[in-house]
């Protein structure tokens, strides 16, 4: 009897430990995701603009005007998630952009988020809001 309450205690000890470290782990993952979609909006606004002359780039703020919809549709975050801002261009950076993403408009499950979100810029740089 006693063996069998040592072997719960142990049980209950390692749960404990684990479960915090889980969900952190979790939380990572999504962010991923979200980062991922970030990314994927850069490289289709660098490729429209490379594809279009620069008087003919329109600075839509919209992801659908340079993916389409399903192109952003992850488990957690989908299209309507992302933020496109344009700043002012330089010769060294013609196209000059900010994309953010924060917790998800419309949650498919119950998630505790605790970070409020990301921002990749043109030059590549991440930023946590």
């Amino acid at each position: 009897m006693i063996e069998l309450m040592v072997v719960v205690l142990i049980v209950a000890i390692l749960a404990a430990i684990l479960v915090p470290f889980l969900t952190a782990k979790l939380e990572t993952a999504r962010w991923t995701e979200a980062r991922a979609g970030c990314g994927t909006l850069a490289t289709a606004i660098r490729a429209t603009w490379a594809e279009q002359a620069e008087e003919e780039f329109a600075m839509s703020t919209s992801p659908e005007t340079y993916l389409t919809v399903g192109d952003l549709r992850g488990k957690y975050f989908s299209a309507g998630d992302y933020t496109i801002t344009f700043g002012p261009t330089s010769t060294q950076y013609p196209v000059a952009y900010t994309i953010s993403v924060g917790k998800p408009k419309a949650p498919t499950q119950t998630v505790t988020w605790t970070k409020a979100g990301y921002s990749l810029d043109y030059t590549g740089k991440w930023t946590e809001l």
